[in-house]
This record gives C-alpha cells, sequence and structure tokens, in this order.
C-alpha cells in the first residue's frame, strides 16, 4: 500500500458491502466510500488542485469530514483537519501557515470566519448550502456546493458505480505527503506536523495488531479527527475492515446513546472524557458490548480506572502513551495493569523506544531521561520551520551496525524512566507545554491572547496538577489597572481560545512575577512553588 485510500480500497476489494463509517441514520460501505473518495478527488482535481496542494476541512465529525480527508488522498492533495473547537483567528492562522489552497467546511462556519482571512483560500467547498452565504462571499471566495457524486446513500453509488475489482491503483508512492496535524508546541502558535501516508498506513496497523481489530469490531470516533489518536480511530478500523462509528461529543450522553444504539466494542478516550463517562448512568445495553477501552492523552487516575473497569466489566483496559510527532509510541497490556497501573507500557509494534541521557547514551534501569522513538511512524517534521524540526528530529542515538545511515527519530522531550523488566513510566515534561484535556497547549500562545486584552502588563501560563484535566491552567497576571476583576479576563480569553485553553484560575501577582537571574519568568520555579492552591506568588525580582 502506497496510500491511505488503498486501506479502503484493499477493504472494499474483499468485502464492499461492508460497514466503513456510521454517523447517525447514515451508513457507508466500504465500496460505497471509495466511491465517494475517488469522486472528490476529481472534483478536487477539476477545480485545479494539484498534487500537494493542502486542503482544509473545518468541519465537525460527519460524512463529508470522512470523505474530504480520503478525497484529498485520492487527489494526491494534502488533507489538514482543523479542531471544529478553534475559535476562529487560530483558523486563520491554520488557514495562512499551511498555505490552504481549498477549504472544505459548512455554510455557518464560512460565514464565522469571513473577518479573519478566508478570502487568502482560492476555493471554498460548502457540504451543506452554499446559498446560505452571503454573494459577497460566494464571489471572493470562490464557492462551491458540495458534489452529488461524492454523496452516499441509496440511488448515488448506483449512478457513478465503483468497479471495485477494477478500481484504479492510487499514484504516488508512500513517503509523499498525506496530511498535516497541527498541535500547539512550547511556545507560540500551534504547527502542523507532517506526516506521510507511509505514517498513516503503518500507524494504522500498528494500533490495530495490539488492539486486536477485526473484521466486527465497532469502535466509536469520539476523539477529534484534528488529534493523532482521533484520526487513528479511523485508520485502525479500517485496517482490519471494521466499522468506525462517529461522535460529536457534547454531553456523556452522546456517547452512551451511540454504544446501545451501535454495539460499539471499542472506545479510545483521554482522562477528562473517562472521568465524565465513569460518573454516568449506562444502561446494561450498552456496558456490555465493549471488548475494550483504552486511554491517552495523559495519565488515567487509578480510581477512575477502577470505576471504568468495573462499568465495563466485560472490557480490557489499554493504557497508552504518545505523540502526534510518532502516532502511538507505548501500549500497557492489559494482564499487566493490576501490576503496574501507573506504567505507560513497552513499545507498541514497530516502533523502538530509548531513554537516553542529554548527551544521548542509554539509562540504566529506574534512571530517568528523555524518551526518543524510532521507527516506520516517525514523521516527516513541521511544516515550513527547519527550526523547530531539527530540534525535535534528530539522528537516532543508535550506532547501526555496517555502516547504516542513523535513522531519524523523534525526541519527546518527555521524561521517563524504564525497571528492571522494560516497563515504561512517565515522570515530567522536559520543557514548558501544558498538558490538560488530552491537549498539549502552549503557554506562550495563552500569554499573547491574555496580552491583547490590555488588563495586564505580565502574564505566565503554567500548569498545575489537576485529578479532572491532569494540568489546569493557572494564569499568574500583574494588573494593568486596579481594581482589576479576573472573571473579565477569563471571558476575553473564551471568547478567543477554546474551552481546554481557557485558564482555570488567576492568581494576581501585585508586585511582579518571578524571574531568573537572566531577567526571565523563572517558570521551573513557578511551577515548582505553584501545587495548586490559591495562593498569592510573590515575585523573586533580580
Amino acid at each position: 500500500m502506497r496510500n491511505v485510500l488503498d486501506i479502503v480500497d484493499a477493504v472494499a476489494h474483499r468485502t464492499p458491502d461492508a460497514q466503513a463509517v456510521i454517523f447517525g441514520p447514515v451508513q457507508v460501505t466500504y465500496r460505497d466510500l471509495t466511491r465517494c473518495a475517488r469522486a472528490l478527488g476529481n472534483e478536487l482535481a477539476a477545480l485545479g488542485m494539484t498534487p500537494g496542494a493542502r486542503i482544509a476541512i473545518f468541519l465537525d465529525k460527519r460524512i463529508e469530514t470522512v470523505v474530504s480527508m480520503l478525497g484529498a488522498a485520492a487527489a494526491q492533495c494534502v488533507f489538514v483537519p482543523v479542531n471544529p473547537l478553534l475559535k476562529p483567528p487560530q483558523v486563520a492562522h491554520v488557514l495562512r501557515d499551511c498555505g490552504a489552497a481549498c477549504l472544505i467546511t459548512t455554510a455557518l462556519r464560512a460565514c464565522v470566519l469571513d473577518e479573519h482571512g478566508l478570502a487568502a483560500v482560492h476555493r471554498t467547498i460548502i457540504v451543506d448550502d452554499p446559498d446560505a452565504v452571503s454573494q459577497r462571499l460566494r464571489e471572493t471566495c470562490h464557492i462551491r456546493g458540495w458534489p452529488a457524486s461524492a454523496r452516499p446513500g441509496p440511488g448515488t453509488s448506483g449512478d457513478v458505480g465503483l468497479d471495485v475489482q477494477g478500481s484504479p491503483p492510487t499514484p504516488g508512492i508512500d513517503t509523499d505527503l498525506a496530511a498535516i496535524l497541527y498541535t500547539s508546541g512550547s511556545t507560540g502558535m500551534p504547527k502542523g506536523v507532517m506526516l506521510s501516508h507511509r505514517n498513516l498506513i503503518e500507524g494504522a496497523w500498528s494500533v490495530a495488531h495490539y488492539l486486536h481489530h477485526d473484521p466486527s469490531d465497532r469502535i466509536l470516533a469520539v476523539l477529534p479527527l484534528s488529534f493523532d489518536a482521533g484520526l487513528s480511530q479511523l485508520t485502525s478500523a479500517w485496517s482490519a475492515g471494521a466499522t468506525a462509528v462517529l461522535a460529536n461529543y457534547v454531553a456523556p450522553r452522546d456517547v452512551i446513546d451511540a454504544c446501545g444504539r451501535e454495539r460499539v466494542t471499542a472506545i479510545t478516550g483521554v482522562p477528562p472524557l473517562w472521568m465524565q463517562l465513569a460518573r454516568a448512568h449506562w444502561p446494561e445495553t450498552a456496558r456490555h458490548t465493549l471488548r475494550y477501552f483504552a486511554n491517552t492523552g495523559g495519565r488515567l487516575p487509578l480510581p477512575v480506572l477502577q470505576q471504568l473497569r468495573t462499568l465495563f466489566p466485560r472490557a480490557k483496559p489499554y493504557l497508552m502513551y504518545g505523540l502526534t510527532e510518532a502516532f502511538r509510541s507505548t501500549y500497557l497490556d492489559p494482564s499487566e495493569v493490576d501490576r503496574r497501573p501507573d506504567s505507560i507500557g513497552k513499545a507498541v509494534p514497530n516502533a523502538r523506544i530509548l531513554v537516553v541521557r542529554e548527551d544521548g547514551s542509554p539509562c540504566g534501569p529506574e534512571e530517568t531521561g528523555e524518551l526518543v522513538h524510532v521507527g516506520a511512524c516517525v514523521t516527516l517534521g513541521y511544516w515550513n520551520d527547519a527550526t523547530r524540526t531539527a530540534q525535535r528530529y534528530r539522528p537516532a542515538p543508535e550506532i547501526r551496525p555496517g555502516g547504516i545511515a542513523r535513522d531519524v527519530a523523534v525526541w519527546s522531550g518527555d521524561l521517563v524512566r524504564r525497571d528492571g523488566d522494560g516497563f515504561l513510566y512517565f515522570v515530567a515534561r522536559n520543557d514548558a507545554q501544558i498538558k490538560s484535556s488530552g491537549y498539549r497547549i502552549s503557554p506562550e500562545e495563552i500569554e499573547e491572547t491574555v496580552h491583547a486584552s490590555g488588563l495586564v502588563t505580565e502574564a505566565v501560563a503554567l500548569g498545575a496538577p489537576d485529578d479532572d484535566l491532569g494540568e489546569a491552567i493557572v494564569l499568574l497576571v500583574v494588573p494593568a489597572s486596579i481594581p482589576f476583576d479576573p472573571q473579565t479576563l477569563v471571558a476575553w480569553c473564551a471568547q478567543r481560545m477554546p474551552r481546554y485553553m481557557v485558564p482555570k484560575r488567576v492568581v494576581i501577582c501585585e508586585d511582579g512575577i518571578a524571574r531568573n537571574q537572566n531577567g526571565k519568568f523563572d517558570r521551573t520555579a513557578l511551577r515548582a512553588v505553584y501545587s495548586g492552591r490559591e495562593v498569592h506568588l510573590q515575585a523573586r525580582l533580580p
């Protein structure tokens, strides 16, 4: 296989009428999904989208979202799924940064984006009602409707048709750029992680292999598809010929209803999601079809893990660790959960996980070092950012026999230790990133938004331990004037950032925020001092 669409094509050849994806009452077979993807690919080519063009997808989960990703692949374009929770300025940053040639979205979202640079996109495809946007917007953004040939459902497959036995091979090679996923770094605005088709195909196989996916599985896709673990719910399902069930999460009832209605066998979530689901009421019909539940995006507290095991008595728990730059890195086999529930396990199939010192030499048992990921899922780097790529993607600290060139590895920035049995344990981040609600968040991006309010003269965002979120965002500020109302600042942030980035607490530092001897904010000392209590920090000025 050399294109992510080949995963779907392969199943369409074997079992064309098997269900590939479900959304509400709409069920799409592998045959129909392949047909729709190729039809959209033809439409993109007709619009002038050449191989390598970036196709931004700003949608909630729906059939068109899935077809858009595969349609871009069919046209040898690059799909860029944009988190539907992002605010317009953040979406505009993604569109500008990746140089999107086409945007696929809804009429409402297009109207909301209108004031934030939508005109910079050469083509816009509206999946619902293009007539709902203004005439001016239709002209300036060259708006088109969703092609009828790419719609699934009765009547369409017969009109367009697809001979799955004779479908043409997808062009290109497996190292071609397939997707860009935007993720926060330790500084600045989100950066785009570049994934090849090989990354997607190998990642799908690896995850499906250790989770033992088979065609009978019905896998709930509840995480955002712009999140590597969310996208993996689709690709790993298709890798095994299973069914992906799309769900837009608003409340626990959305997940519970989907599980009962669709007989879901597998769910992957992040700790805040699991905490809400563990407290919810589950009818018997929704509890007993689950074969496994998996956690990623942060440590799952032991009491929550125990609640889930009681709630889903037939389900095996998988505790996983990963990063966008390399998909999944490790998982803990369910047979080990009782003995070491705080472990992140061992390497996933077709990956090698190293624990190294600052000089790259291997750490001994129980010695803390940086996690380095080597293998086929190591991505291509950061879009248009050679400096950051060189910092994170470096030669693996291994000497290979026969003078073979060293592989490029991802140096994660995460500190871990390995016990005498080879199991890994997360220790801490080695940079300033905040990990909250399963997201890696740039403190600098929060601080830039806060400063734009004009309400503060200094601001530092930190992560404080939190049982529900992993880390809660704490904002230290020096007010620009007195009196100062923290809620006004929080409301400002809520209008300009997704909910998971809005500070949970604001700490007023009237005497300034602590700095180190170089005059920089002493983030390490501040994180050590602030432990989640409501306190006023006194500045330590140079």
